[in-house]
């Protein structure tokens, strides 16, 4: 069975503790995200060795490659990947979102524009698969389903991501369609959760998913309508990834006052320090993202002194390591130099050594974080991380 518990309130700043079937996780947390059953260039012998302490798998590629049934025939994801903590499988929208060339609405079911990836329905999704053009149809029991078979512990309901640019009447449109989605997903959990007791295997729980641009009003209405489907908990979709920082965090504040401040909360798609400290600050317990395996790509490492773009000519003959006060391998051992110079000669063990760095930095930032609200002290260990960071 899935249980939590509230061990601490700081202010506003909290510290959970979850169990589940795979074992329990501790909050404030960040999740690492094995998009297609993997952390890009980190082996699960990593991820250990940084305490990570649940991942995120996520739905939509799974289910195109290698397929959910396929998964299901290796005893789930968990034997599949040999990954044996806890597991959340994402909402796949952000993906056909960012994959596909959105075309928004339908006048009829049957009204497909061969040329779009992506139609939308008030009663299902159409899209085409990024890998061999291949149609497919999801629907929140279908979604619901695939969850199911891929045995997640944590799984997300059905919804739309409204573009950054949305209209308001769009957006209150989509918000509605998502409303709608989220019944019909908690109803088909439901269903599949008894036929799980009865063959005594454990049951999953169910994050709906608050959204709406940056539209105070239909952020309090998704909110209240949220509230009411009496969920585990509840997972807030930052904005629509292009909006600034003050919005999303006037949105959080926002949200302070129209959820239950006594059940957990996941913020998706959060990966920067300066985010997760400020988002803790702020009633939020979980977070995820791509970014630290991914500004690799720009050379950038985090630290405790801002970011570091390891590229610039000024490390060539640093002989000091990414953080001083980093206590991964990768500082212990190695310096600015020498990494920037497998920048310069395109080595990709530089890929490996950034991504592993940038997890380790922000799960032990969040464990930090932890430590001073289980002292009642966050405020000042955010105030004092704050001070050299920027």
């Amino acid at each position: 069975m899935f249980e939590f518990n509230l061990e601490n309130i700081d202010n506003k700043a909290r510290a959970w503790e979850f169990f589940t079937e795979h074992g329990s996780f501790r909050t404030p947390i960040f999740m690492p995200v094995w998009t297609k059953a993997t952390v890009k260039w980190i082996s699960k012998e990593d991820l250990n060795e940084i305490w990570a302490e649940i991942i995120l798998n996520n739905t939509y590629h799974l289910y195109l490659r290698p397929w959910d049934e396929i998964i299901k025939s290796f005893w789930w994801v968990h034997k599949f990947q040999n990954y044996h903590k806890p597991i959340l499988t994402d909402s796949w929208w952000f993906q056909v979102f960012s994959l596909g060339n959105l075309k928004r609405t339908v006048s009829t079911e049957t009204d497909i524009d061969e040329k779009s990836l992506v139609k939308i329905t008030e009663n299902w999704v159409y899209f085409r698969s990024y890998i061999d053009w291949s149609k497919h149809f999801f629907t929140p029991e279908k979604v619901m389903d695939i969850q199911n078979n891929l045995w997640a512990d944590i799984i997300m309901a059905f919804d739309e991501c409204a573009p950054w640019n949305s209209s308001k009447e769009y957006a209150r449109k989509a918000m509605n369609r998502t409303h709608n989605w989220a019944i019909r997903s908690l109803k088909q959990v439901e269903k599949n959760n008894k036929k799980r007791k009865e063959k005594w295997e454990y049951i999953q729980a169910l994050f709906p998913i608050v959204q709406w641009v940056i539209y105070d009003n239909l952020r309090i209405e998704s909110a209240k309508f949220i509230w009411k489907l009496n969920c585990y908990w509840f997972a807030i979709w930052w904005l629509s990834v292009w909006e600034s920082k003050n919005d999303m965090y006037r949105i959080l504040e926002i949200m302070n006052k129209n959820l239950p401040k006594n059940k957990p909360r996941y913020l998706m798609w959060v990966g920067t320090p300066e985010d997760l400290l400020e988002a803790i600050d702020r009633w939020i317990d979980m977070f995820d993202c791509v970014l630290p395996t991914r500004i690799w790509r720009h050379w950038t490492a985090f630290s405790n002194n801002w970011n570091i773009k390891l590229k610039n000519n000024k490390y060539k003959l640093d002989n000091s390591p990414l953080d001083k006060k980093c206590n991964c391998k990768i500082c212990q051992n190695y310096s600015k130099g020498y990494l920037r110079h497998l920048i310069i000669e395109k080595e990709m063990l530089w890929m490996q050594f950034i991504s592993y760095h940038n997890l380790y930095f922000l799960i032990n930032l969040a464990k930090k974080a932890r430590q001073a609200i289980l002292m009642n002290n966050f405020k000042n260990f955010k105030k004092d991380f704050f001070y050299n960071y920027f």
